[in-house]
């Protein structure tokens, strides 16, 4: 297990868009996740085997300010969770989330959320994520130009 560089921006792409059809999604994220870890906003591990990255795992950092409870001003989301179908079942994905765990901690940062899909629900469980039935979503367009 390493962590991530820049250089490693158009794999974390590839693992947050895996499906051709998204392959146009990669480049505009690989711009921006390149330019997140050099600025320190983008955390993240991958796992390498058989001369291949075979798993990864990473967090974005958010700048939330301080909230009732809590005056640490710093959030962070776990995203671009992927496991090569050949490798998954084998525990990577825990060991690489654990470790981006393990890495906000050292940062200070205590409050950490994520989207989850159904298969992945019960390792983030078993992590200590408690599903939240607050959360909504809106999508703002663009302002006209009149």
């Amino acid at each position: 297990m390493r962590p991530v560089t820049p250089a490693d921006a158009a794999t974390v792409a590839a693992h947050r868009y895996p499906d051709e059809q998204d392959a146009p999604e990669r480049p505009v994220y690989a711009a921006w996740v390149a330019g997140a870890i050099r600025d320190g906003l983008y955390l993240g591990f991958l796992l390498e085997g058989g001369g291949e990255v075979i798993a990864g795992a990473g967090v974005t950092l958010l700048h939330w300010g301080p909230t009732r409870g809590d005056p640490q001003p710093w959030r962070a989301r776990v995203v671009n969770v992927w496991t090569h179908p050949d490798w998954r079942r084998a525990g990577h994905a825990r060991t690489l989330v654990t470790a981006c765990l393990d890495a906000l901690r050292e940062c200070g940062i205590t409050r950490v959320s994520l989207g989850s899909s159904d298969m992945a629900r019960p390792l983030y469980a078993a992590l200590g994520f408690a599903a939240s039935t607050h959360e909504m979503n809106l999508i703002l367009r663009a302002a006209q130009a009149e």
